[in-house]
Formats: C-alpha cells, sequence, structure tokens
C-alpha cells in the first residue's frame, strides 16, 4: 500500500485539530445523474434550504471555522469562500444547485447536508501522494474556470502531488483544470475536510454516507479511511 493523501507536518503543527475522510474510487463509469439521484439531491437541498432560513452562513460552526482557517494563513473568507460555504451560499441565494454529473453531485450532497468541504480529484493527471501543505510561492496552478495559470501566495494552503502538480487553491476554495472530474473519470481521489470540534464524527458520518452512495450509484472499487494529525496518511492500494 502507498499514501494517496497526507497532512504536511507543519500544517499540522499550524492546524492541530483538523481531520479529514478519503476515498479512493477506482474502475467506474461516471454518467449523468439518473432520476433516482437527482430526486434525492433536490429534496435534500429543499431541505438544507429550509433548515438554514434567515441564518448568516457564518454562524454555522463547519463553516465558521473554516473561516477562521482561512484567516489564519492570509485569506479574506468573504473574498475567497470554502467549498462548502460557496455552494450553501449559492443554495440560499439562487434556490438551487445545478446538477453536474452523478461523481459531483453525489460530492455536493454531502458537501451541503454536512456543510464540509468535499473535493472530486481526477487521478489521471495527478500522481499519489496528494499532500496538504503551505505554498513555497512558486508552484504553478491553473483554476479549472481560468485560462491563465497563477501562483499561489507563499504560506498558502494548497493541494499538490510529488511532481509539484497544484490540485487546489486556498485550501478548500477552488480546484484546478487538471483535477476537476468529468463523464470520462475513470478514478478519483475524494477528500471530505473539517476544523470544528465537532469535526471528527461529522467527517465520519459523511464519509460513511458518501461511501454507501458511491456503491450504489457508480460501484468500482472503493477504499476509505480517515485521517487526522496523530494519523496523517491515507494508504490505498491502486487496482
Amino acid at each position: 500500500m502507498s499514501p494517496g493523501f497526507q497532512y504536511h507536518p507543519d500544517l499540522l503543527a499550524r492546524f492541530p485539530a483538523v481531520c479529514g475522510g478519503v476515498i479512493l474510487l477506482q474502475d467506474f463509469v461516471n454518467c449523468p445523474s439518473p432520476s433516482a439521484l437527482l430526486e434525492t439531491y433536490l429534496a435534500e437541498q429543499s431541505r438544507v434550504a429550509a433548515q438554514i432560513g434567515e441564518k448568516p452562513l457564518s454562524e454555522i460552526p463547519a463553516l465558521a471555522a473554516w473561516r477562521g482557517a482561512f484567516r489564519q494563513f492570509g485569506v479574506d473568507p468573504t473574498k475567497y469562500r470554502s467549498a462548502a460555504e460557496s455552494l450553501l451560499r449559492r443554495l440560499t441565494k439562487k434556490g438551487d444547485i445545478p446538477s453536474i454529473n452523478t461523481l459531483v453531485d453525489l460530492c455536493n450532497l454531502i458537501s451541503i447536508r454536512w456543510a464540509l468541504p468535499v473535493a472530486a480529484f481526477d487521478l489521471r493527471q495527478l500522481t499519489r501522494p496528494i499532500t496538504v501543505h503551505f505554498a513555497r510561492g512558486s508552484e504553478n496552478f491553473t483554476a479549472h474556470d481560468a485560462p491563465e495559470p497563477e501562483q499561489p501566495a507563499p504560506g498558502e494552503v494548497i493541494f499538490s502531488d510529488p511532481a509539484g502538480l497544484v490540485a487546489a487553491r486556498r485550501w478548500c476554495w477552488k480546484q484546478s483544470a487538471e483535477s476537476v472530474v468529468d463523464l470520462d473519470t475513470t478514478a478519483a481521489l475524494i477528500t471530505i475536510e473539517a476544523q470544528h470540534p465537532a469535526g471528527a464524527v461529522d467527517v465520519q458520518d459523511a464519509l460513511d454516507t458518501l461511501a454507501e452512495l458511491l456503491g450504489k450509484y457508480l460501484a468500482g472499487n472503493i477504499q476509505s479511511g480517515a485521517i487526522d494529525k496523530k494519523n496523517p496518511s491515507f494508504f490505498a492500494d491502486t487496482v
């Protein structure tokens, strides 16, 4: 077994409360979301929107913790929001989150249910392990919605592989063009992360539910595990 995802020791020294759930999903066939999943996804959106109501997103503990983490590495969280907050902001302001494909919809469903950032990385151009660490400032990142590469700021939290390919900037803000999941994705690394006091319990619940849904809608080979300061690496076999 080899490490698939890990936290750098320097990161854990600064953010000792971070915890994550990781899934390596291989040999699956992605597809547009079937009607049963779309129905479930829309129902979850309605439930979450009603539950939040007029409550400011900044008062949700999981999101508030990510705002604090962003500030700690020098990023304004009202300008660059965590992926979970961006999804919930869209839901509460526009009323819905559009369907993209089965894998992405399942990740987004879990994200809004637990208010946790969930990322699915296509592994075709990434090598393992993917490490969460502080940027040197010399790395290159091309956002999935931008034409030109840019460099992260020194000290910013990024995801990168051993070859230096940056898969995500500002921790859980935005993924790279190389890592975005599409209909032809057949191998993906999925992460769920938390910073709040109840994070470990929420991550485990979210991880178990996502693994169950992936088995139901995508099948494939699923390996999963939890990581934290005491166990900072996720190990998995390559099928």
